[in-house]
């Protein structure tokens, strides 16, 4: 009987769509706009999920700064390539509780879009990669997981 009154059934299909309307229009009008970064404050650089699975390549990102972390083909280093160029980044790699012995990476190309550092072992499972990258007096910092960097096979 209700989906016989065609005012119902117009109303029932125009509903929905003016809300996802809405929605997005208040977005577009409340919402916050991405701002450029500021000399010499913290910005953070949010995980991937490729982090997460034994991917072989980390990815972090917070709006054009996109980090890229891979180990190289011997495993025993890892390699830094970034969007933009950096003036320095410092690693460290170890359990979520306890402050990890920083390594500052050195730089690959004459840009400073490509980093490396020599890892002597395989980080174990549960550690993390603490990492900041500097960039005309503005920092990056961010923490992931390890497990990108673990074997596929097994």
């Amino acid at each position: 009987m209700v989906f016989t009154n065609k005012h119902v059934l117009i109303a029932m299909i125009v509903a929905p769509v003016l809300a996802v309307l809405a929605w997005f229009g208040a977005g577009q009008l409340a919402g916050e706009s991405p701002q450029p970064a500021v000399a010499g404050k913290s910005y953070p650089l949010v995980e991937q999920s490729n982090c997460r699975y034994a991917s072989g390549r980390c990815d972090l990102e917070n709006e054009d700064v996109r980090l890229y972390l891979a180990p190289a083909h011997s495993g025993a280093e890892l390699l830094l390539t970034s969007s933009i160029a950096l003036d320095g980044v410092v690693l460290g790699i170890g359990l979520p509780d306890n402050e990890p012995e920083p390594a500052v990476m050195r730089p690959v190309d004459g840009q400073g879009l490509q980093w490396r550092l020599e890892i002597v072992r395989q980080p174990a499972s549960g550690e993390r990669i603490h990492l900041v990258a500097m960039a005309g007096g503005t920092s990056y910092f961010a923490d992931a997981v390890t497990s990108f960097l673990q074997s596929k096979e097994g």
